[in-house]
């Protein structure tokens, strides 16, 4: 268990488009939520859920979790963050040096994944953090939904993109994967509380547009995002169709 100043913080809005009520949906008797939070609750002692929605409220109050209520109209994870970090810390009448992001659709998240990121912030030079894990499948490569990350020598990210990146001139692509060490990155975000604040302010920048990966906003603008390896995969469900997949794959009894 984690005893820093750091708070774990768990965006879930109740509107989908693609899975409505998605944080209240059965997964094995308990709610996607609160398995969420469960896995949070292994590697954090201070962890909310960041709600949009009476019904996750009684939800998360239902099990004993603890819960802020947010704008409805954050566009982000980031900026619902960033509410709940002002919510709690007037409740709690103190403050916290770093915050957990938590995704709220993926139930099955490692504790190791979350103690991992909050190490990173043992360095007074970081910033945000997140992780990348080694990429095996030539299939992810080129699957426009899993971001690919490239890095320098000092663990620090230089660009994400949905295409493969970097681009191997001088090899058949079907060996690419094979080549050289790409990296797939995994949503899973911290950051230091007065940056969390900051980048809350700054408007969608122009790479940030064309990819849709709203960290490249932070690069644009001259933040540095550390990255640490994970040998766990992320399982996100997005869908129905996820949920029975994952229902199917037999990981509810590992």
């Amino acid at each position: 268990m984690i005893e820093q100043s750091i708070v774990g913080i768990i965006p879930a809005r109740y509107a989908s488009t693609r899975f409505p009520g998605k944080p209240l949906a059965d997964i094995g008797g308990k709610t996607m939520i609160q398995r969420v939070y469960e896995q949070a609750s292994k590697a954090l002692t201070n962890v909310y859920v960041a709600i949009d929605d009476e019904r996750i409220l009684n939800t998360v109050k239902g099990f004993g979790g603890k819960a802020v209520m947010t704008d409805t109209a954050h566009q982000s994870g980031t900026d619902r963050c960033t509410e709940a970090l002002m919510l709690i810390e007037a409740a709690e009448k103190r403050t916290y040096d770093v915050v957990i992001n938590i995704q709220g659709d993926e139930p099955f998240v490692e504790p190791e994944m979350i103690e991992t990121l909050a190490a990173c912030f043992m360095s007074p030079m970081t910033e945000i953090a997140t992780l990348i894990k080694p990429l095996q499948k030539a299939d992810d490569l080129w699957d426009a939904n899993k971001p690919k990350v490239i890095i320098n020598p000092q663990y620090e990210a230089i660009y994400f993109s949905r295409s493969p990146i970097p681009y191997l001139r001088q090899q058949p692509k079907e060996v690419w994967h094979l080549k050289h060490n790409y990296y797939l990155h995994i949503g899973l975000y911290a950051y230091r509380s007065d940056i969390l604040r900051q980048i809350s302010t700054l408007k969608p920048s122009n790479l940030e547009l064309a990819e849709s990966l709203e960290q490249l906003r932070w690069l644009e603008n001259n933040y540095k995002i550390t990255v640490r390896l994970s040998k766990h995969d992320s399982i996100g469900i997005d869908s129905p169709e996820d949920l029975e997949r994952v229902l199917q794959s037999g990981l509810l009894n590992k």
